[in-house]
């Protein structure tokens, strides 16, 4: 474990240089579409992958990779590990230059992440956690205090639709919700306490396995869709801090109705 986060913390560092030099650059160069105009993938995306790649085939042989630009190694989710990577997590901001993307990497096994490293260039920080050993920023112990949502703000990642069932829900409650386009972000925002929760849907696990780390080993709540208890859920994910979970929940049942 221990050299799983020291080559992950590596890798976050090489990341978050490269997108700092490069942030906001490649929007009449190195960017396209995907399945369409807002679907970025850049220069920077494929660059990150294949270095990250290569650096874990070297370290960590016969552990199997998934990664956003790539797609997954043969076998990769029936192996005992796999490392999951996000080169760029928040590509439409990174191409704009909006301070708000982030390199996400995560050791994943049967029971969820394992380690977990976030790169946060704009802020000059790297978040980094290991199972049972907690999360810390730049080096600086991290653990969130439990509280209740009112007169907190709430990280949704969600469709058009839903959020503006569960703003106007949140408000009701005294919550403000920020929506900035980085599911990786937004969940590490609750690991650092700036956030009471974060709520998501539509993610894959390439977005959300290396900041969902950080905020359990943070002392968070992460649930799925129906409330059930899972370190790292499909389809839909609530992530609190403790005393927050219930209310967060509550609103994110009001869109389903």
């Amino acid at each position: 474990m221990s050299r799983a986060l020291e080559v992950a913390g590596r890798l976050a560092n090489d990341a978050a240089e490269v997108i700092t030099a490069t942030a906001g650059r490649e929007h009449h160069s190195g960017a396209a579409h995907k399945a369409n105009p807002f679907d970025w993938v850049t220069d920077t995306d494929r660059t990150l992958e294949r270095h990250t790649r290569r650096v874990l085939a070297a370290e960590f042989p016969g552990v199997p990779v998934v990664g956003e630009e790539y797609g997954a190694d043969p076998d990769a989710h029936r192996a005992p590990y796999r490392w999951v990577v996000d080169p760029v997590d928040g590509t439409a901001n990174y191409v704009a230059g909006f301070p708000w993307c982030a390199y996400s990497l995560a050791l994943v096994d049967a029971s969820g992440p394992v380690v977990g490293v976030i790169a946060d260039p704009s802020r000059a920080q790297i978040y980094a956690a290991a199972r049972g050993r907690g999360v810390r920023a730049n080096g600086v112990p991290v653990r969130v205090v439990p509280r209740a949502p009112a007169g907190g703000l709430i990280c949704a990642e969600l469709g058009p639709d839903r959020t503006a069932v569960f703003t106007r829900h949140a408000a009701a409650g005294y919550a403000g919700i920020r929506s900035l386009g980085s599911s990786a972000l937004a969940i590490t925002q609750v690991a650092l306490g700036h956030a009471v929760a974060a709520v998501l849907e539509g993610y894959h696990e390439w977005d959300v396995a290396g900041a969902a780390c950080l905020a359990t080993e943070a002392g968070a709540v992460i649930v799925d869709g129906d409330g059930r208890p899972d370190p790292l859920p499909s389809g839909a994910m609530v992530v609190a801090v403790p005393g927050a979970l219930d209310a967060v929940l509550g609103w994110w049942r009001a869109t389903e109705a």
